[in-house]
């Protein structure tokens, strides 16, 4: 029967050697794009490619705690060297409130000065202590320095917070801090301990004259 069996055109091509030679012609041509022979990588396998090879998974309970230990100790000595250059005043590892140099220098100013409020703390480990002790006068007296030194810190406060504000606006004329954010600012670093301030302090007293 006719249906079974090939048609003129292809018995022609097969057995026609002038139609295969043009076929392999074709193939070859330089404007078409031969065959790959597999299949095109998805994405994944090309990014995986390009990252190296995975390690393999843990085969022990050991090996695995062995792995997020080393993992720790990398996050350990990048947060140490995060907070290192945060408290070398680096701006790039500094707090917002920090950054900018209205900020360092009302910093180096405050740093630069001797200040009761620096008491501060001491004096809240003071009160607490005279809390424990069962003396009527003791706590009175406690109380009543306490009273004193907070009055004095206010003044003191207000005092410095005007002193600053003049000397950036002198220095930078254009800066946009806020006289009352900028006062803030260099009374709560006043309370603080000097050995506690971040970031560390770059001057001390003695460089006071050589601060504009």
């Amino acid at each position: 029967m006719r249906f079974l069996r090939r048609s003129d055109a292809e018995q022609t091509a097969t057995t026609d050697p002038e139609a295969q030679d043009a076929g392999t012609d074709a193939e070859h041509a330089p404007n078409r794009t031969p065959k790959k022979g597999r299949p095109t990588p998805s994405r994944r396998e090309a990014e995986g490619k390009r990252r190296g090879p995975v390690a393999p998974p843990p085969k022990t309970q050991r090996e695995a705690a062995k792995r997020a230990r080393g993992t720790k100790q990398e996050r350990r000595a990048a947060a140490a060297e995060r907070r290192e250059r945060m408290m070398a005043g680096d701006d790039r590892y500094l707090m917002p409130r920090d950054r900018g140099p209205v900020r360092a220098y009302a910093r180096d100013i405050v740093d630069t000065r001797r200040h009761l409020m620096g008491l501060f703390m001491p004096l809240v480990l003071v009160v607490f202590a005279t809390t424990l002790v069962q003396n009527l006068l003791v706590q009175q007296y406690a109380t009543l320095l306490c009273l004193a030194l907070l009055i004095t810190m206010v003044v003191e406060g207000t005092i410095l917070g005007r002193h600053v504000n003049q000397r950036v606006r002198r220095k930078f004329p254009d800066a946009k801090d806020r006289p009352f954010a900028l006062g803030w600012y260099v009374f709560t670093r006043a309370m603080q301990i000097r050995k506690l301030r971040v970031p560390r302090p770059r001057l001390t007293p003695k460089d006071a004259a050589t601060l504009d």
